[in-house]
């Protein structure tokens, strides 16, 4: 039986508040996951195609374009996948590549503040411009920014 949506998303945030699956801080009343609120798999793509095209083109991004291959379509599709699969949308990611290891897929290339700070304002730039409640906005964006740190290997 696959999980729902909401049974992926409550575990998710689960873990990151440190309690066990189910368990929250303080009940919350059913609401649409990131991943609908974003708009679901147009919404997800929408926001890996702008943070790809800032990647490519924006001159404060040459540092973290350098680290990627001459096209971006893997890049997109995997970033896809793993946003649509993070935000509480079906598991494509994990279904394809098994558990993310994000820091371990990542280590191979040089990331430091500079790096972080790059990937962060193509992010924060592009989910700027996606029409999403401001709330949910601010949420992924703490979010994300956690997650970026997370994947420093440099200083």
């Amino acid at each position: 039986m696959t999980p729902t949506p909401e049974a992926r998303w409550r575990f998710a945030r689960a873990r990151s508040e440190g309690l066990p699956f189910g368990m929250t801080a303080a009940p919350t009343p059913p609401t649409p996951t990131p991943y609908e609120q974003l708009g679901g798999d147009a919404g997800v793509r929408k926001l890996v195609d702008r943070f790809y095209d800032l990647i490519d083109t924006a001159p404060e991004a040459a540092t973290i374009r350098a680290l990627h291959a001459r096209g971006l379509k893997a890049a997109r599709e995997k970033l896809y996948l793993y946003l649509t699969t993070w935000t509480g949308g079906p598991p494509v990611y994990t279904e394809r590549y098994g558990h993310p290891r994000l820091r371990m897929r990542h280590f191979p290339f040089r990331i430091g503040i500079r790096e972080r700070d790059e990937w962060l304002w193509c992010m924060d730039k592009a989910l700027d411009e996606h029409d999403i409640p401001d709330e949910m906005r601010q949420y992924l964006r703490e979010r994300l920014h956690q997650l970026a740190d997370h994947m420093r290997n440099q200083e």
